[in-house]
């Protein structure tokens, strides 16, 4: 029988799996197949957004931006453009970051024509409500950099949050996941562990024990997840504060 602590917590934690960022963009600038191609989809979906509230904070409008971050993830693919900038590798962050400062130096032109030719669009950011999601953004003089830091790092935070909760609706806890998500970050004085309980039908202490095993995991897979936006596995924790540090502010 199981620990009646751990009663609320899936009996398996799934292994951690997440997409390798960096070598999706490498295969993707080595060849054109579908498996790079579709790589680099799932790269963009993940951080289109990151890089969309650099462009505006840079000053171009809002069509200007989705133009310009559609434009940027088709270009990644051509195996020239990357080339250009893949040298210096490192952290994932940065080289996306340089790669975007290199398009928009040198491409604008070319983007906007290819944009009013009927280029190649990988991504609708319309769809996605990109300038409605860009005005919740703070209002502050935070410089293009610092902005695309703070948001690359909210986008981390946001996907680790995710993954969790599919592992606990994969194994049919998704309410308890729900009840105990706020307990996750840090806990909160206007919270109680035994209203969540209650609301659960279970003891305070296996509420209490399985908020410490969800902060267990999310530590996983936050750091899995860092893992693969580094070139080194030494780098992790130094990526981890600086990111800390980022949303510190």
């Amino acid at each position: 029988m199981a620990d009646a602590n751990d009663s609320l917590y899936p009996q398996r934690e799934p292994p951690l799996f997440v997409t390798t960022h960096w070598s999706a963009v490498l295969a993707a600038g080595l060849d054109e197949s579908g498996a790079a191609r579709k790589a680099l989809d799932e790269l963009a979906r993940t951080y289109w957004y990151p890089l969309y509230v650099y462009t505006r904070r840079r000053g171009y409008n809002v069509e200007e931006a989705k133009d310009l971050t559609q434009e940027f993830f088709a270009r990644l693919i051509e195996k020239n453009f990357l080339g250009d900038v893949v040298q210096g590798k490192g952290r994932f962050r940065y080289f996306l970051l340089a790669a975007l400062k290199h398009f928009l130096s040198d491409e604008w032109d070319k983007a906007t024509a290819r944009k009013r030719g009927g280029g190649q669009v990988i991504l609708s950011l319309d769809a996605l409500d990109a300038e409605d999601r860009y005005h919740l953004e703070p209002a502050d003089e935070a410089t293009p950099e610092r902005a695309y830091e703070r948001r690359w790092a909210l986008t981390l935070l946001d996907l680790v949050m995710a993954r969790l909760r599919e592992e606990f609706q994969l194994a049919g806890k998704l309410d308890t996941f729900e009840e105990l998500k706020v307990f996750i970050t840090g806990d909160r004085a206007d919270l109680s562990y035994a209203a969540s309980a209650a609301r659960l039908g279970a003891t305070e202490a296996a509420a209490k024990m399985t908020v410490t095993r969800m902060r267990q995991r999310y530590r996983a897979l936050l750091r899995a997840e860092i893992a693969n936006t580094v070139e080194d596995p030494a780098e992790i924790d130094a990526e981890l504060r600086e990111l800390a540090a980022v949303l510190r502010g």
